[in-house]
């Protein structure tokens, strides 16, 4: 592998070493694609295994920074024509590289290509439940991130779990910039499609495994995170933040908090409520019968309080981050 040509450069950032980091470093190992190096990011220096000694690796110790400026650090000793963006608590499909190459190689136009980063079946069963929240629209919105969802079609915003760019098109953009985590993908994003003529390419091939958050106060920090981030965006840069499908939660925050005052309304009012939350079952049906097309019936069954609570809780974060103008950075996951 060391002779061949670099042609992808894989880049992870993380903190330190993990048995999910090993697991990813195993399915690097198969892919069928070889030309590539591999430029690991931690915050501090250590020694490489020697069990994973045969791959390309490029150890850089970052210090304790975010994950964007871990990219960008790894992007200025990268090598390759195009960065694969990965998560340590991630891996890929055997022909995530080949898939990849076919895309760029053919598409000029394109500048990055992103595809679903799917919760694995070995995931335990509050991790599944976790990632079973996200994969209807009716409860996550975006299911295409989750599983693989045909065509193939343009995006403008993606996760940088599973997200290959143009080395050219990086640097045109000067990389990531940022000091937003989580988010820090959405402003990178954002600034491919204004800065440059270039296009994001969702490839339902382009697979990824991505484990979720087995427990749910974990799971309920990271949607609030989420929600706070992309209504800070929502308010300081609309780009591609400033959508209604966002605002959607903290409308329906709103309404609930309506019921605090129902006894001093009319009774049209309260049928009108009771009429709302009716709409909202309906939804939390769709949303059971779509997951149990992907999940088990008891996942899905024990996703339903899950979407609930976190509906409310991103709606909740969402209105906090709209109303921050200088929104604090955390390290951290």
């Amino acid at each position: 592998m060391k002779n061949k040509p670099v042609i992808f450069s894989i880049i992870i950032p993380f903190k330190s070493w993990s048995y999910n980091l090993e697991e990813c470093l195993k399915f690097i190992r198969k892919l069928s694609f070889k030309e590539f190096e591999l430029i690991l990011l931690p915050d501090n220096e250590m020694t490489l295994v020697d069990e994973f000694r045969d791959l390309p690796i490029i150890l850089y110790p970052t210090g304790q920074v975010n994950p964007a400026i871990k990219r960008d650090l790894g992007g200025e000793k990268a090598k390759g024509q195009f960065f694969a963006f990965i998560d340590d608590d991630a891996y890929p499909q055997s022909d995530w590289l080949d898939v990849a190459i076919k895309i760029f190689k053919t598409e000029q136009e394109i500048g990055a290509i992103g595809g679903p980063a799917v919760t694995p079946k070995t995931d335990p069963f509050w991790a599944r439940v976790s990632g079973a929240v996200f994969l209807s629209r009716t409860s996550g919105g975006f299911p295409e991130r989750y599983i693989p969802c045909p065509p193939i079609r343009v995006v403008d915003d993606w996760p940088t779990v599973n997200l290959i760019v143009r080395k050219s098109v990086f640097n045109q953009v000067a990389g990531f910039g940022s000091k937003f985590w989580p988010g820090e993908d959405t402003l990178f994003c954002l600034k491919i499609i204004s800065k440059t003529s270039k296009k994001i390419l969702y490839v339902p091939e382009l697979v990824v495994w991505h484990h979720r958050r087995s427990e749910l106060h974990k799971h309920l920090y990271q949607v609030g995170n989420y929600g706070l981030h992309r209504g800070h965006f929502a308010s300081q840069f609309p780009g591609t933040s400033r959508r209604v499908i966002y605002f959607i939660p903290t409308l329906w925050v709103m309404f609930v908090l309506t019921g605090l005052f129902l006894p001093t309304l009319s009774h049209s009012i309260y049928i009108l409520y009771l009429g709302g939350w009716a709409f909202y079952l309906a939804a939390l049906a769709i949303s059971w019968k779509q997951i149990c097309r992907y999940e088990s019936i008891l996942v899905a069954f024990a996703a339903i309080p899950y979407i609930l609570l976190s509906h409310l809780w991103y709606g909740i974060k969402f209105a906090q981050g709209f109303a921050t103008k200088n929104l604090k950075r955390k390290l951290g996951r």
